[in-house]
């Protein structure tokens, strides 16, 4: 057990003598009831769904801080995507790039669920938001089992190297027009990301508003995931469920440069690789177009058994984007996101908010 397990641990049995069991539940809530709201989320659609059940698939989506910044229009023959940037992030995210992205993840989620369930139809073009639909016959689509069993798994991986086919499957999964995907394999190249990942968290760490920020959006408890359907819940990440209050006492004590630093350093020695998404332009539409490469790729690689997360902090400070761009070979241009994957285990899941109109 580590410093960080130590420390809420003791802390949580010190609540939890104090409180007794049934308070303890009270205050954190049933892990079997989350698993139950779970499994309605995550329910397989069938054919022909109804629209609610359609839109509740396209809000597995991954998104910044899981804040799911979005909201579903629906008329006849479409389905528009509006920005909601009352859930944007403002410290991590000042340009809104990461919003824009987390809306291009969920526009392919659901362009993949409708096609695959009896709505196939298309966008207009680069970066729309609007899937123009008809009713017709299902369109089988191997990614559609993937939508909800992907998830953003941040945990150690195993170290296992991928096969070229399959990562020539990736990387023709994540690149569309306008988006570009590099893959780094190579472990002196993946020490160098890792270094940046780690230069950009201990910037991160300095600044007081990047950690409220990042405190706002944590959820403790399966019952404060719950109520909320969004944010950072703790046991997604691999760590203990606590009541909100002590949580974010914990969070306080453990949650220091030096931790993350050693955590990041595991995570990247233990990934089979990198995905470096890089756009032609600095646009919301091109933004929109890498969240679409984006979760392709994520729901590729669920379907080989991979395992994935962001490590987005090279990209986040923009004072490690020409280091970035460099390393990858495009100097010339702004890299949008930095993931990496490989084989690990499954965590508990990430709660969701379902269809937002």
């Amino acid at each position: 057990m580590n410093r960080r397990h130590l420390l809420t641990a003791g802390a949580a049995t010190l609540a939890l003598g104090a409180a007794g069991a049934a308070g303890w539940r009270a205050a954190t809530g049933s892990q079997a009831s989350y698993a139950r709201y779970i499994a309605r989320l995550r329910a397989p659609l069938a054919d022909n769904p109804p629209m609610a059940d359609l839109l509740r698939t396209a809000s597995l989506a991954a998104s910044g801080h899981n804040t799911q910044p979005w909201r579903f229009e629906t008329a006849p023959g479409a389905i528009t995507l509006h920005p909601d940037l009352t859930r944007a992030t403002p410290v991590v995210d000042p340009d809104d790039h990461h919003l824009w992205v987390s809306l291009g993840c969920a526009m392919e989620t659901l362009a993949i669920a409708a096609s695959a369930t009896g709505r196939p139809g298309e966008t207009d073009g680069l970066g729309a938001l609007t899937w123009r639909h008809t009713e017709g016959p299902p369109r089988p689509d191997p990614l559609l089992a993937a939508i909800p069993a992907r998830q953003s798994t941040r945990a150690a991986y195993d170290g296992r190297p991928v096969p070229a086919a399959d990562l020539a499957q990736l990387e023709q999964a994540g690149t569309m027009p306008g988006v570009r995907l590099i893959l780094i394999t190579d472990r002196a190249a993946m020490t160098r990301i890792g270094e940046l990942i780690i230069a950009g968290n201990t910037a991160q760490m300095a600044d007081p508003a990047f950690i409220a920020e990042l405190k706002h959006w944590l959820r403790f408890s399966p019952r404060s995931a719950m109520a909320t359907g969004d944010g950072l819940y703790a046991a997604a990440s691999g760590n203990p469920v606590l009541p909100d209050a002590l949580g974010r006492f914990a969070f306080d004590q453990v949650f220091t440069t030096e931790a993350e630093n050693d955590k990041y350093a595991r995570h990247t020695a233990s990934s089979a690789g990198f995905a470096v998404f890089v756009a032609d332009r600095e646009d919301t539409a091109h933004w929109v177009a890498v969240g679409r490469a984006c979760q392709r790729f994520a729901l590729t690689a669920t379907a080989l058994g991979l395992k994935h997360a962001f490590l987005n902090q090279p990209v986040e400070v923009p004072a490690l984007r020409p280091d970035l761009a460099a390393l990858i070979g495009e100097p010339a241009l702004r890299p949008d996101l930095v993931m990496r994957f490989g084989y690990g285990p499954a965590l508990p899941w990430s709660p969701r908010r379902g269809a937002v109109a």
